[in-house]
């Protein structure tokens, strides 16, 4: 089974493809040797993680020689002072105040020390990083050498593009090389005081708030690094298993699971809008209310200036308040307007854009199925939607999810092939993100690393909700919040318990009973149950549901009726079976789960780039 990225092609000491500069994944954790770059000039680009100044020490100039050995009287240069003086005898006057001739060391002393000498030059030591791996490069400007303001350079999250030559440190340290500056290409300041990441190891919740700059920390960076690992191990593994890649819509007039909480899409709103209650003659917009306060108060600071009638002073003043009074009003009328809402039951879709009710996807299953019922296996991979307001650390309105379909495929078959596609991500992210998951298994969880080895070795535990629920009826020294009876949803405490207690591995449950199962699902022969399955693991819970979906025309007609569906929006589905139908299966893993399961983090707005929740829009 391969699970190598594919190497970059370019060589460590040349710039990236599309860039000026060297990438510093390729400086500190390329295959070559650290040593054997020393003496390499290149360009280097990133933002600034933590620096330090040092002063340089003033080099005290050497006594003149004449001081230590006086030399033997002879001719002399006569200097351009000594020349002032014998003409102007007003200066030679100073020369003696000042206590010597013009050519004396005391006098050229304190004649020196009256020239302003240039600042201190010092040593600037920049820990550098670009994103591309955890480690930062160490980059050493020399403002003697380099002209540079250490204000602008030096505070976090400064951006900087210089030009210099790899070198050995020049301290012992943790650092095995550096870049001694030659010349600074860019400089992008920051403002201190307002940037978000000045302090150090912000809590990963007070990032959310700034989703736009948290890439920049070392935490998400890791866990980003880690997600692209996975998406790149998901193409890998279906290309080379032979399925084909399919966009499912994001905007679709049918709900896939015929019960979920949906987005809406609509532009009636905008028209709603449009329709505002007309204006009586006496009202006044507020528009014009602020342009009268405007004049107003043009009015009475010229009568303050002018201090000669005082009661149209107060005359105006009384105006200006009652205009800025009739403004407050106004104001409050505007922010109470009523939101107007469209409700379905009252509102003609067809004047809506698509001319029908529309919605934001929750699975691109049922579309992703006819694509198998043509082309064999296919999956696809891209965002879904729920508007659910339940505050969750597992779940949010969008999520990312990746959906296979496989025609001529029983239920085993799509068991057989969530397993190993799980066990490929867990092999692929040790092999190819060893630097990132050596720094969450030290700052996220201690045991990240060890739990993807045993995912990857341990069987899986196989067994049926039947045998699920007679597990948890057994179960006395724990009190379940939700009753237990056959029927009745496995919660996720229960799911919790069977992986993390009970089993300690990953287990698949299959064979639910129907009524907690979309109507898409294939009936079983005994007619309680229905062929799908979840795939639960330790910590995590739920990553992977998947089915054997119905082929059978009459059968699906009828689950339709029992969840009481609306047949003309599923007319389109039911149509597949008409027409050359097949038994086929699938699944779909949360995506964003299996980011928590690699990162060790709990929370999936911390995994996601823009996580979007209930009352939290989040960019």
């Amino acid at each position: 089974m391969e699970s190598q990225e594919p190497k970059i092609t370019s060589s460590p000491l040349m710039p990236l493809m599309y860039s000026s500069r060297v990438m510093l994944k390729t400086i500190l954790e390329g295959s070559d040797s650290e040593m054997g770059l020393i003496g390499k000039t290149m360009v280097i680009g990133g933002w600034v993680k933590s620096s330090k100044e040092v002063k340089k020490e003033p080099v005290a100039s050497p006594p003149a020689a004449a001081d230590a050995f006086p030399a033997a009287p002879g001719p002399k240069d006569v200097s351009c002072v000594e020349i002032i003086q014998s003409r102007i005898p007003f200066f030679r006057t100073i020369i003696r105040v000042l206590g010597g001739s013009a050519s004396s060391p005391a006098v050229r002393e304190k004649l020196q020390s009256l020239i302003p000498k240039p600042p201190p030059s010092s040593i600037l030591f920049l820990q550098i990083n670009d994103g591309s791996c955890v480690s930062s490069l160490q980059v050493v400007i020399d403002s003697a050498i380099v002209p540079v303001s250490a204000g602008q350079i030096l505070p976090t999250g400064t951006c900087i593009l210089a030009q210099g030559v790899l070198e050995k440190p020049s301290a012992q340290g943790k650092h095995k090389i550096e870049l001694k500056v030659e010349k600074i290409l860019h400089v992008g300041t920051v403002e201190q005081d307002k940037y978000p990441l000045s302090r150090k190891r912000l809590p990963l919740d007070s990032l959310r708030d700034y989703s736009h700059i948290r890439p920049r920390t070392t935490t998400v960076a890791s866990v980003t690094r880690i997600r692209s690992a996975l998406n790149f191990a998901t193409q890998t593994f279906f290309q080379n298993h032979g399925f084909l890649n399919v966009q499912v819509p994001i905007i679709t007039t049918t709900d896939s699971e015929g019960f979920s909480e949906k987005f809406q899409v609509t532009t009636l709103l905008e028209k709603t809008s449009k329709k505002e209650e007309p204006v009586r003659a006496e009202d006044v917009s507020l528009e014009t209310v602020k342009a009268a306060i405007k004049d107003k108060t043009s009015i009475v600071e010229q009568l303050k200036r002018s201090d000669s009638n005082r009661e149209a002073l107060f005359s105006a003043l009384q105006d200006l308040r009652k205009t800025n009074e009739l403004a407050q009003q106004l104001e409050a009328r505007e922010k109470s307007k009523p939101v107007i809402a469209v409700k379905p039951d009252v509102v003609n879709f067809n004047e809506d854009f698509f001319g029908r009710q529309s919605y934001l996807t929750v699975s691109g299953h049922l579309h992703l199925e006819s694509y198998a019922c043509a082309l064999g296996h296919v999956y696809s991979f891209g965002p879904r939607f729920r508007a659910d307001k339940t505050v969750s650390p597992k779940h949010v309105a969008e999520m990312c999810t990746v959906e296979v379909e496989m025609a001529f495929s029983h239920l085993e078959d799509a068991m057989k092939c969530a397993e190993d596609y799980f066990k490929f991500l867990c092999r692929w992210t040790l092999d190819n993100c060893s630097e990132d998951m050596k720094f969450v298994t030290k700052r996220i969880d201690k045991n990240v690393t060890h739990r993807l080895e045993y995912m990857i070795s341990s069987s899986y535990e196989k067994i049926s909700y039947r045998e699920a629920v007679e597990i948890l009826r057994k179960v006395t020294d724990k009190a379940f919040e939700t009753q237990l009876q056959w029927g009745v949803p496995l919660t996720a405490e229960h799911l919790s318990y069977l992986a993390d207690d009970h089993f300690r591995k990953p287990l698949i449950i299959y064979d639910y009973p129907k009524a907690v199962k979309p109507f898409y699902v294939r009936l079983n022969d005994d007619g309680k149950t229905v062929a799908a399955f979840e795939m639960v693991v330790p910590k995590i819970g739920t990553v992977i549901t998947g089915s054997q979906n119905e082929e059978r025309f009459d059968m699906l007609n009828t689950r339709i009726k029992e969840f009481d569906l609306s047949r003309d929006q599923y007319e389109w589905y039911v149509d597949l079976r008409r027409h050359g139908t097949v038994k086929h299966s699938g699944f779909s893993l949360g995506f964003d789960q299996m980011v928590l399961l690699t990162t060790g983090l709990t929370d999936v707005r911390d995994a996601i780039p823009f996580p979007k929740s209930h009352g939290k829009a989040n960019n």
